[in-house]
């Protein structure tokens, strides 16, 4: 674990005593965009054109942010346009690694570096900042496109949309003020959320934000048994921003993180809706539950001392999830 420091690599952790006990992320550094032709950037922001075959992501099957980008170039049919690289899952003294040695991990297959960071070296030698995934590259230009995913992910969801043939749309205008609103309560108190709870250094800490987490499940139980998704009566962003935290909460966030009130299982509507959304087609394959259980219980030694994985719960996503006769019985009441 560390950080770049002017191009120089730093080991340490975030440093949660300037908060009182609380996680703070930090900002991403690399904010452009790609468009289709005759679109523009948004404002502060290079635009980069839409090629089939220009762009390589860099991700971690472990880290929830970046399997939001693969499961929009699964879904979106990107995966013959955008090539990948998949770091090791252990993420120690020296960060992300391009280790091939665990299965799923591919070393860096566009460039052959060593170490995630000399990506973000490799855009700007001076950079400051920690290094994470996923990262959008431009094999073009040799730099980052973006490394912030809710971006990409809005990217990945039209950008290409001309060179694909694939319209599907999980960002539709007539949505987006209530998708942003759903979003903003689900980054900060579910998606941050855990790990807030899990890497708090004071009760205090922990109690705010495992509070405002089950109460935000609680929200989410509760709107789902009334609606089939998040917003409107389709898909949008908000389901799969939400899914890849419900995917990694019984596995690791309930015990490794001490999100323990409830477990994921334990909330019908969550649950069903859940599975719901991992059996779209494509999506089951974007995830590698052996990643980030190994990740998070041996990377984290601050929470886990021992580096023991634990055999995780026996989870059956592939079960039926019956939203199809929920929704069809509510809408002939």
């Amino acid at each position: 674990m560390g950080y770049l420091q002017n191009g120089e690599w730093q080991t340490g952790w975030y440093d949660t005593k300037a908060h009182g006990g609380k996680f703070v992320r930090s900002d991403t550094k690399f904010r452009d965009w790609i468009v289709k032709d005759g679109e523009e950037a948004p404002d502060g922001a290079t635009a980069y054109p839409a090629e089939s075959g220009r762009y390589h992501l860099y991700v971690s099957y472990a880290c929830p942010w970046a399997h939001r980008t693969l499961i929009f170039r699964a879904i979106k049919g990107l995966e013959d346009h955008i090539s990948v690289s998949v770091v090791h899952p252990d993420m120690l003294d020296d960060g992300w690694t391009f280790d091939d040695d665990f299965p799923g991990a591919t070393g860096d297959t566009l460039m052959g570096k060593e170490f995630a960071r000399e990506i973000y070296t490799e855009a700007d030698p001076g950079i400051s900042g920690r290094v994470t995934v996923p990262i959008l590259w431009d094999k073009k230009t040799g730099s980052i496109v973006s490394n912030e995913s809710a971006e990409i992910i809005r990217m990945l969801n039209s950008a290409f949309d001309d060179i694909t043939g694939d319209t599907q749309d999980f960002w539709p205008k007539p949505l987006r003020d209530e998708i942003e609103e759903v979003n903003a309560r689900i980054y900060d108190t579910v998606n941050n959320g855990v790990y807030k709870a899990g890497f708090a250094t004071s009760q205090e800490a922990y109690d705010e934000a495992v509070l405002a987490l089950f109460a935000s499940l609680d929200w989410l139980e509760e709107r789902l048994s009334t609606q089939r998704y998040l917003v409107g009566e389709q898909i949008t962003e908000a389901d799969w921003r939400l899914l890849t935290t419900l995917l990694r909460f019984d596995r690791v966030y309930r015990g490794h993180f001490k999100c323990n009130r409830n477990k994921l299982i334990e909330f019908p509507n969550l649950w069903a809706y859940a599975r719901e959304l991992y059996q779209v087609p494509g999506v089951a394959g974007t995830d590698y539950p052996a990643h980030y259980e190994r990740h998070y219980h041996y990377s984290h030694d601050m929470v886990n001392p021992h580096r023991i994985v634990p055999i995780g719960p026996d989870e059956d996503w592939s079960e039926p999830h019956g939203r199809d006769r929920q929704f069809a019985n509510m809408k002939s009441a």
